[in-house]
């Protein structure tokens, strides 16, 4: 039955228990409950073909959600917006029953410390949350530091070359009086 039992959920697919839509988690709790039968009664194939039906009704579930969005939304539901522009979006973490303390914590994990730096924060439909940083709270990327370095190089490039141009240009010498 753990051999049955791994191939299946192997079958089933990758996707840790955190990352679970609401109906795989239905489906995988399903197929653990399943396998404990055998143990109970003396049926192993039928709790190996019940198990089957499980995962084929996920995978066809998971199938029609990529064709067909209205059943996307309806099986696995949509991202809802929780902070926009560094505000709160209360009448929706009201409805998720999501409170401040358990965003925040959220955040914290992710490295943020100020909800006013969130620019978008969304509640993903597997319980995880989706941010994008304001322009100011952004890291600084590689991308980023190298056009910033290369602006850099042509500003030291321009002064060296402007170093010497009082000395070069000496029919304009305009020194003070006191330092001849």
């Amino acid at each position: 039955m753990v051999i049955a039992g791994v191939l299946l959920l192997r079958l089933a697919g990758r996707k840790s228990i955190s990352q679970m839509t609401l109906a795989q988690t239905v489906v995988m709790i399903s197929i653990g409950s399943i396998i404990i039968q055998p143990i109970v009664e003396t049926s192993v194939l039928r709790t190996i073909l019940a198990s089957s039906i499980f995962v084929v009704a996920l995978i066809l579930m998971e199938f029609l959600q990529v064709r067909f969005n209205f059943l996307e939304k309806f099986l696995t539901g949509k991202s809802k917006v929780i902070i926009q522009n560094g505000q709160l979006n209360v009448p929706t973490m009201r409805k998720l029953r999501f409170t401040v303390d358990q965003l925040e914590m959220r955040l914290r994990q992710q490295g943020i410390s100020d909800i006013k730096d969130v620019k978008t924060a969304t509640l993903e439909p597997n319980g995880q949350i989706g941010y994008e940083l304001m322009d100011e709270a952004k890291p600084l990327t590689v991308k980023e530091f190298k056009r910033l370095m290369k602006l850099y190089d042509q500003q030291t490039d321009q002064n060296k070359h402007n170093i010497f141009s009082e000395i070069n240009d000496q029919s304009e010498q305009h020194n003070p009086d006191h330092l001849h």
